[in-house]
């Protein structure tokens, strides 16, 4: 639906139909200039996080993702495949502020015998997120050809969700102690989260934590990549998260429907076969 639209804006524009190798482009940009999105909101997140917070970044965050809902759900009714793209960078952004951020957020706030699990928790999340998506794709939902705007518009009901509930948490007490040295609210933090009085024993751990890390000698990427003593692990991470990006994960969750519909399956059949993608993932995240 969404290659007929774009194919339809370029013959009202000018006059006759676009080729296969520009629609071509032209989607295949829409696709991944997602994750361009994403590696901007993951280079801009430090100082943001530092300044406003943990909490507050993941509340203005959702300036993004409104934004790129809008931009996306509007595009057919202005009739601007550019639209559609632009929202799609910015809501690149949003995931790459957010999946900074709100890791950050859960494990600071968290007992740490649990912090571990709690961070398992944001994969398994945009796995049910991808299968919702899924599941609103459906053709008795949004899959039809007069409904895939408001697809994009669903955006704006779990950022509102944030938006109402966000504010009625405390911020990292850990981003209080040690950032703003606010004591007394870290504390109130801490008692909230944890749902105990008592706190002066996490707010020494903090700060032992911050002293050992002051005594910390930090170093830049190149020497990082000199130094022999942490090499192994260093090709380790690089080589892993690599493998993660090549292993056709995003293939697949970008191009599914057309990776059924060349291996023959049914074309009213796909949205539903299409499914298990997500479903498969989320239990597999739910196992680890």
């Amino acid at each position: 639906y969404i290659k007929k639209f774009y194919n339809e804006t370029w013959e009202r524009r000018y006059g006759f139909s676009m080729d296969e190798n520009t629609l071509t482009l032209l989607w295949s940009i829409t696709v991944s200039i997602f994750a361009i999105g994403g590696l901007v909101g993951a280079i801009i997140v430090t100082p943001i996080v530092k300044f406003f917070g943990r909490k507050c970044t993941l509340l203005l965050n959702n300036v993004f993702a409104v934004t790129a809902a809008l931009l996306m759900s509007l595009s057919w009714l202005s009739g601007s495949f550019e639209m559609l793209i632009l929202g799609r960078i910015i809501m690149g952004v949003d995931a790459g502020i957010s999946l900074s951020a709100l890791p950050m957020y859960l494990s600071e706030i968290s007992p740490k015998e649990i912090r571990g699990s709690l961070g398992q928790v944001t994969a398994i999340f945009i796995c049910i997120g991808v299968f919702t998506g899924q599941v609103l794709g459906l053709p008795e939902i949004f899959g039809q050809e007069s409904r895939w705007p408001y697809l994009f518009g669903a955006i704006i009901v779990p950022s509102l969700i944030q938006v109402v509930i966000l504010p009625f948490l405390p911020e990292s007490p850990r981003y209080l102690l040690l950032e703003k040295h606010d004591a007394s609210k870290a504390e109130k933090a801490f008692q909230t989260f944890l749902g105990k009085d008592d706190v002066s024993h996490e707010v020494e751990e903090v700060l032992a934590e911050s002293r050992v890390q002051r005594n910390t000698k930090l170093v830049s990427i190149l020497q990082l990549l000199r130094t022999r003593a942490v090499r192994w692990q260093v090709i380790t991470v690089v080589v892993t998260m690599a493998s993660y990006q090549l292993c056709g994960l995003n293939a697949i969750w970008y191009y599914t429907n057309n990776i059924f519909s060349e291996a023959g399956i049914n074309h009213e059949t796909i949205p539903y076969v299409t499914l298990s993608t997500g479903a498969v993932e989320t239990v597999a995240a739910v196992f680890s």
